[in-house]
C-alpha cells in the first residue's frame, strides 16, 4: 500500500469518526431533549401543574364593588388589583395589536411556534424571544422569577409543555383573555380592566386604537415603556405596535400614520382605597363583609351593648360576616381580597357624587365661618367654656390615640420623651379644602389643626325599598377616616321629638289637639324635678296645637307629651324604630340627649312616608363569584311599627315643619318646591347639628359637628341644625331633582288617602 492510499484511508477514517461523533451527539441531544420533556410531562423535572390546576388556574382576582347604575365604585385587594373581564368585553383593537406585535401566528400554532423559535436561536434573540402568547401566559401563571440563566433555561421547556397543554384545554379566545387578565401594567393595574381604568379612565371595551397600542407596547417591558415615567419611549413603542398592525394588514398605512402623529394622552387615576367615589361606604362594606362571629370574651365590660348589637347583626343580617358564613366549593370561606367577587350595591354613582359635592360645598363655607369665629381665640378650636386644664386633658387623650404615640410606646419610650417628640417640629402634610398643605409643625399642633375641621355624616335611602343611594361618612376619607354614618353616634337633640309625637298619635291623639304653651316640670325616676327651657316665649300661656309644638320644635309641648307617657314607653318605641344604642329611660330623653347614628335615624324616618312600615337599609342586592354565578341575593327587611293613620298624622306635622317651621329655609333659601317632611335637631350647647328630611321616595339624614362635643360654634344661630346640617340635604335634593334621569319628580305626592283629614280628630 502506497503512502497516498494510506493517507486517503486515514483521512476517510477520521471523517467517518467525526461524522459518527456528530451523529452521536445529535442523537444523544435529541434523546436528551426527549428525556427532558418526558420527565417534565411525568412531573419528575421541574414543576408541572396538575390537570385540575391547568383547567382552573388559581388566579387571585380583586373583588369589585359595582353601583346600581353599573359603575365601578372600587375594589378590594391586597397585592394585585386584578379584575376578570370576558373576551367579548375587550376592544378588538387590543386583540389585533397584541397578536400583530407579540405572536402573529397565534391562530396557527399549538402553543409553540417552531419558526419563531428557530429564528430566535439563529439570531440569538435579536429578532425576538420566540415565545408565543401561550408560552408567556404559562410563564405568568406558573414560572417563578429565575435567579440566573440556568434556571431560566430549565423553565423554557417546562413552559413549552404547559403551553401545549393549555392549547388543548382552552380556545384561542380564552387564552388571549387569560393573558390580558393576568398581565401587570404597573401602578396596581393588573389585568386589562384595571389598566384601562388607571391609564385612560375607561373600560377595555372602549379603548381607542392608539390607547390599545400603548398598552400592548407595555407588554414587552412595562417598566421600560412606562408612559408616566418614560413617555418618549412609550410613544416610540406604541408607534412600533402600530407599524406591526399595518405590516400585518390590521390597519392601513394612512390610519397608521395618522395615529402615530397623535401624542399619548393619559387620563391617569391612581388606585387608592382612600380615593375615588364612596370611600366611607366601601370601608363600611369591607368591615361588614369580613366581620367575624362576635365572641363575648372579645368585648370589654363597658362595651357589652356593642356585643349585643353585633351578635344581633350576625344572626339576622346575611350580609354581616358574609365571607365567614359562606364557603367555596373546596370548603374554605370566601376571601374578599383574592376571590374576585362582584358585589352589586344599591349605591347610585350619580347620587353619591351629588352627596359628596353637597357635603364639600357646604362644609367649605361652614368651615370658613368656624375659622372666622375662632380666629385669635386662645381656646380655639374648643368652646370658650372650657378651662385650660380641660383643653390639655382632651389634647393628651387625642395624642395617646394616635399611631405615632402607640409606636413610640411600643419602642419603650417614656411619657416625657414622647411629649418631647410630639412638641418637636417636623415636616408634614395638613388637610385643607384647597388642597394639602406642606409645612413644618409639631405633631401636637397638627392634632389641634385637624380638630378645627368640623365633621359630618350623610346617608340617603329609598323609603319603600330600603336601597341606600348615597353614603358620606365624613368630609375627607384620606384625612378623617372615622365613619360618622354607621360608627359614630352623637346626641340627636330635637330630631328625637317625632318619636314621642308618634307615640302620642298612635295612642289616639291628633295634630290639632291643643294644650297650654307653658313651662312644664316633670319628676324623674330619682324624684328630681326637671324643667326644660324653651326658646318660643312669644306664645307663652296661649293654647297651641300639637302640630304647632312640633312645627316650632317646642320643648314645653314636648315635655307636656312626655308627662302623658313613661320613659320606658318611649324607649320601647324607639327600639322598634331601630335605635340600638344606649337609651336611658329618663324623662329628659324626649329632648334627645341620647347618642344615635345617622344610619339609625334615616332608617327610623322611613316609617313615616312608608305607611308605618320601617325598612332597614339595604346596601347590597347580590354577590357573584368571578364566573358570574350568583352566591347570594339580598332583600330589604321590613317592620310594621305604627298604624297607617298614625303615619299620615306624622307626615302632616312633619310637612308643616318644612313649610312653616324650623325647616322652612329649605323652601325660601334653596327653593325646593316638592312635597317634603323633616325635622331639625340641635343638641345641648349646639355641639351637634342634625337634619333628617324625606320626600315621598327618599329619606336622607345629616349630622354636622366637631370631633369632640367641646368643639362647636360659640353662638346658637351658627350652631343650630338648620344652619349646620339642613343645607347639605337641600343642596343634595336640588341636584337629585335636577337630574331627570334619576326619576325623582318634584310633583310626586305622599301616598295619603283622600279620606284622611288631620283636623278630623278634633271635630
Amino acid at each position: 500500500m502506497d503512502k497516498t492510499t494510506g493517507k486517503k484511508a486515514s483521512k476517510k477514517s477520521l471523517t467517518t469518526r467525526v461524522l459518527l461523533w456528530l451523529w452521536g451527539i445529535l442523537i444523544t441531544g435529541i434523546l436528551a431533549v426527549v428525556l427532558v420533556f418526558w420527565m417534565i410531562c411525568k412531573g419528575m423535572l421541574g414543576y408541572l401543574p396538575p390537570l385540575d390546576e391547568l383547567q382552573n388556574p388559581k388566579n387571585k382576582f380583586a373583588t369589585e364593588i359595582i353601583s346600581a347604575d353599573m359603575q365601578s365604585l372600587g375594589r378590594f385587594y391586597r397585592n394585585e388589583n386584578r379584575v376578570s373581564v370576558e373576551y367579548t368585553d375587550i376592544s378588538p383593537y387590543m386583540i389585533d395589536a397584541l397578536i400583530a406585535t407579540e405572536d402573529v401566528r397565534f391562530y396557527d400554532h399549538t402553543g409553540v411556534d417552531l419558526k419563531s423559535l428557530m429564528r430566535a436561536v439563529i439570531m440569538l434573540g435579536r429578532a425576538g424571544g420566540g415565545s408565543t402568547l401561550t408560552q408567556q401566559l404559562a410563564k405568568q401563571l406558573w414560572s417563578p422569577r429565575a435567579n440566573n440563566i440556568f434556571e431560566r433555561a430549565l423553565q423554557k421547556p417546562i413552559e413549552w409543555v404547559i403551553a401545549t397543554k393549555l392549547e388543548r384545554l382552552y380556545s384561542k379566545e380564552e387564552i388571549l383573555t387569560m393573558y390580558l387578565n393576568q398581565f401587570d401594567f404597573l401602578y396596581n393595574a393588573v389585568g386589562i380592566k384595571s389598566a384601562a381604568q388607571v391609564y385612560f379612565s375607561t373600560t377595555p371595551a372602549n379603548l381607542k386604537m392608539e390607547e390599545a397600542a400603548m398598552l400592548v407596547g407595555m407588554c414587552k417591558n412595562p417598566s421600560l415603556y412606562n408612559p408616566r415615567r418614560r413617555p418618549e419611549r412609550a410613544l416610540n413603542r406604541r408607534n412600533t405596535v402600530l407599524d406591526q398592525m399595518c405590516k400585518y394588514e390590521y390597519i392601513t398605512a394612512e390610519v397608521c400614520d395618522s395615529l402615530q402623529a397623535l401624542p399619548i394622552e393619559l387620563k391617569y387615576q391612581s388606585v387608592d382605597h382612600k380615593q375615588g367615589l364612596a370611600p366611607y361606604f366601601r370601608e363600611y362594606l369591607r368591615l361588614v363583609l369580613t366581620a367575624q362571629e362576635p365572641q363575648r370574651s372579645h368585648y370589654s365590660e363597658w362595651n357589652m351593648l356593642q356585643y349585643e348589637i353585633d351578635k344581633r347583626q350576625w344572626e339576622t343580617n346575611p350580609l354581616y360576616g358574609f365571607c365567614q358564613k359562606n364557603h367555596k366549593p373546596d370548603g374554605t370561606p370566601y376571601d374578599l381580597y383574592h376571590d374576585g367577587l362582584r358585589i352589586y350595591t344599591t349605591i347610585d354613582s350619580r347620587m353619591q357624587q351629588y352627596a359628596e359635592e353637597s357635603v364639600r360645598e357646604h362644609m367649605m363655607d361652614l368651615q370658613k365661618s368656624f375659622f372666622r369665629e375662632k380666629r385669635k381665640k386662645s381656646y380655639a378650636p374648643f368652646s370658650k367654656d372650657l378651662s385650660t386644664e380641660e383643653i390639655d386633658a382632651i389634647m393628651t387623650r387625642s395624642m395617646r390615640q394616635t399611631d405615632r404615640y402607640r409606636a413610640l410606646k411600643k419602642q419603650g419610650m417614656g411619657e416625657a420623651a414622647i411629649r418631647k417628640v410630639f412638641n418637636t417640629p417636623v415636616e408634614m402634610q395638613l388637610f385643607s379644602y384647597n388642597g394639602q398643605i406642606d409645612t413644618v409643625m409639631t405633631p401636637m399642633d397638627s392634632i389641634k389643626w385637624n380638630k378645627h375641621f368640623l365633621r359630618c355624616g350623610f346617608m340617603s335611602m329609598e323609603a319603600h325599598t330600603g336601597a341606600v343611594k348615597a353614603y358620606v361618612g365624613g368630609p375627607n376619607f384620606a384625612h378623617f377616616q372615622y365613619d360618622m354614618v354607621s360608627t359614630g353616634r352623637r346626641q340627636v337633640g330635637s330630631t328625637i321629638k317625632p318619636y314621642l309625637f308618634t307615640l302620642a298619635m298612635d295612642e289616639g291623639m291628633w295634630p290639632c289637639d291643643s294644650t297650654v304653651n307653658d313651662s312644664v316640670t316633670l319628676i324623674d325616676g330619682n324624684g328630681v324635678a326637671w324643667t326644660p327651657r324653651d326658646e318660643h316665649l312669644a306664645n307663652q300661656g296661649e293654647m297651641v296645637t300639637l302640630n304647632w309644638g312640633l312645627e316650632k320644635s317646642s320643648n314645653w309641648i314636648t315635655a307636656y307629651l312626655m308627662s302623658l307617657f313613661t320613659p320606658e314607653q318611649l324607649v320601647s318605641l324607639m327600639r322598634s324604630f331601630g335605635i340600638e344604642g344606649q337609651l336611658d329611660p329618663v324623662v329628659s330623653l324626649c329632648l334627645g340627649p341620647c347618642e344615635v347614628s345617622v344610619k339609625e335615624m334615616v332608617d327610623a324616618y322611613t316609617t313615616f312616608p312608608n305607611k308605618g312600615i320601617r325598612v332597614e337599609p339595604l346596601f347590597v342586592t347580590r354577590i357573584e363569584d368571578t364566573n358570574g354565578n350568583i352566591l347570594a341575593t339580598f332583600t330589604p327587611q321590613t317592620h310594621e311599627i305604627i298604624s297607617e293613620t298614625t303615619s299620615y298624622k306624622m307626615i302632616y306635622m312633619l310637612r308643616n315643619v318644612m313649610d312653616h317651621g324650623t325647616g322652612v329655609r329649605a323652601r325660601f333659601r334653596y327653593g325646593l318646591k316638592a312635597p317634603m317632611g323633616g325635622k331639625t335637631g340641635t343638641s345641648q350647647n349646639h355641639s351637634d347639628g342634625w337634619f333628617v328630611g324625606f320626600t315621598p321616595s327618599l329619606v336622607s339624614g345629616v349630622w354636622v359637628g366637631g370631633e369632640d362635643r367641646s368643639i362647636h360654634f360659640d353662638n346658637m344661630s351658627a350652631g343650630q341644625g338648620a344652619n349646620m346640617a339642613l343645607p347639605i340635604w337641600a343642596l343634595y335634593m336640588q341636584k337629585v331633582y335636577a337630574d331627570e334621569e334619576l326619576g325623582y319628580d318634584t310633583e310626586e305626592q305622599f301616598d295619603v288617602p283622600e279620606w284622611f283629614d288631620a283636623e278630623a280628630g278634633c271635630k
